[in-house]
């Protein structure tokens, strides 16, 4: 195929052709990265037991473990965002993988908990800066018509990750130790950074935006649609020149009042998600139920959580992307309002737990998909890592205002009643969102006055 003597949108090329191999390539690299970055991010709770053991600690004390996650998680995302959008995707992604995987594999020979904990955050700040990025050079490389039916499927490495680090746990940690956790969970990283050396490709679009040189930018074009001649051919970028450092762009040209509302989405998402995580199944225990029953109510969860990534990300594709997500959390507030009650009937139990699994988890994955497509080009990986640092100072929150309902006797009605009001919060500001981006009448909020263009001469 040839394309000499022609100009090319590079995002419209990505539009009109088929989903090629080496683009099915780099979203199965990137699901590899989340389902890393899943396992790595669960893994001490499945080591929390033996540790208590091996140091001889007392619960209280290894809560900074859990902490200090999260708060590597929220600094990494707010960090290698902007990073990237100065960088380079790829190298802020293979970095990311490279230090969570090293500061994982160090934790196996951690010589005390003081030293673990710090770990930890380290392994944090990877974690943080890697999904983001993941995301965000998974949309650059799909097409418009497809985008979220093609992302969201990545989203769900997480719950594979996660899953995953279940089932492993059950047999290593007998057989090898808690270490060995730690272990795989640090050298499946270091594996696999250098096959993303190889085979992940930068994206075109931000090399362009970029001022990458010409020879550089087609060559990446080439690696990706080996098919396609690009000689004499000029690749066009049609959108702002950047200027400033990276997150001062999030509140240019309009994007002040989305940026805004995505992170309040995103904030009350992720405080349900992470305050459903860390106790649902000690709430549903307490509740009366077996731990059995506690333990398969919270796989029936999690399955929803998987299921509404998928199923939102084709409605997303299909239906106004905003309106999906506007449902989606008040079926999911719904839901939440009604489970207390639900729990003495099993199967008005399960299927309004997949309904919150779907409004929850799912709709995560939505919010970053729906801030990867927000963005322009110069800014979105900034965009989608800052979106996902609110999220998880969310998430730090829903943790702990949930020990302080708990310790303050609320029972478990009064609690899933309370956890559906951020969800309000979120529907609304996702709603707020869509008429903003409808008054705007640019989704990217990114008015296209310039552009470069990249010719094989050279100019």
């Amino acid at each position: 195929m040839s394309l000499a003597e022609e100009t090319i949108d590079v995002q419209r090329f990505v539009d009109e052709r088929r989903i090629g191999f080496r683009q099915i390539r780099l979203f199965c690299l990137c699901l590899l990265i989340l389902i890393l970055d899943g396992y790595d991010t669960v893994v001490v709770g499945y080591v929390a037991p033996q540790l208590r053991a091996h140091w001889g600690v007392q619960p209280a004390q290894l809560g900074p473990l859990f902490g200090v996650g999260l708060l590597g998680l929220t600094v990494g995302s707010f960090v290698f965002g902007p990073i990237a959008d100065r960088v380079g995707r790829r190298v802020t992604l293979i970095w990311s993988v490279i230090l969570f995987g090293v500061a994982s594999f160090a934790s196996a020979f951690a010589p005390s908990l003081i030293a673990l904990i710090a770990l930890r955050f380290v392994t944090g700040l990877g974690l943080g800066g890697a999904m983001p990025n993941a995301y965000t050079l998974a949309v650059e490389y799909s097409p418009t018509r497809l985008r979220a039916s093609l992302v969201a499927p990545i989203g769900c490495g997480l719950a594979v990750g996660g899953a995953v680090a279940g089932l492993f746990a059950a047999q290593a940690i007998q057989a090898y130790g808690w270490p060995s956790m730690f272990v795989v969970g640090g050298m499946l990283p270091l594996i696999l950074a250098p096959v993303l050396v190889r085979w992940l490709p930068e994206s075109v679009r931000y090399q362009i935006a970029r001022g990458t040189p010409d020879v550089e930018v087609r060559q990446t074009m080439s690696a990706v649609f080996p098919d396609v001649s690009l000689q004499g051919v000029r690749l066009v970028c049609t959108e702002h020149a950047p200027k400033g450092f990276p997150v001062t762009q999030l509140f240019r040209g309009g994007l002040v009042s989305g940026t805004l509302l995505l992170w309040i989405t995103a904030f009350g998402a992720l405080l349900v998600v992470y305050f459903l995580s860390s106790w649902l199944p000690v709430l549903i225990h307490e509740s009366g139920a077996s731990l059995s029953t506690a333990a398969t109510m919270t796989s029936c969860y999690l399955f929803g959580n998987t299921f509404g990534a998928i199923l939102l990300g084709l409605l997303m594709d299909r239906c106004n992307p905003q309106l999906v997500l506007c449902a989606a959390f008040i079926a999911a507030c719904a839901a939440l309002v009604s489970f207390g009650n639900m729990i003495g009937a099993p199967i008005l139990a399960y299927l309004t737990l997949f309904v919150i699994g779907v409004g929850t988890g799912g709709t995560t994955t939505g919010t970053n998909i729906l801030a990867a497509s927000f963005y322009p080009t110069a800014s979105r990986a900034t965009g989608v890592s800052w979106t996902l640092a609110f999220g998880r100072i969310g998430s730090i929150v829903g943790a702990t205002a949930t020990g302080l309902l708990v310790a303050a006797k609320w029972s478990i009605s009064q609690i899933f009643v309370a956890a559906a009001f951020p969800l309000v919060l979120a529907a609304i500001a996702v709603a707020l969102l869509g008429w903003v981006r409808r008054a705007k009448g640019n989704p990217t909020g990114n008015q296209p006055t310039s552009e470069r263009v990249v010719a094989a001469d050279g100019h």
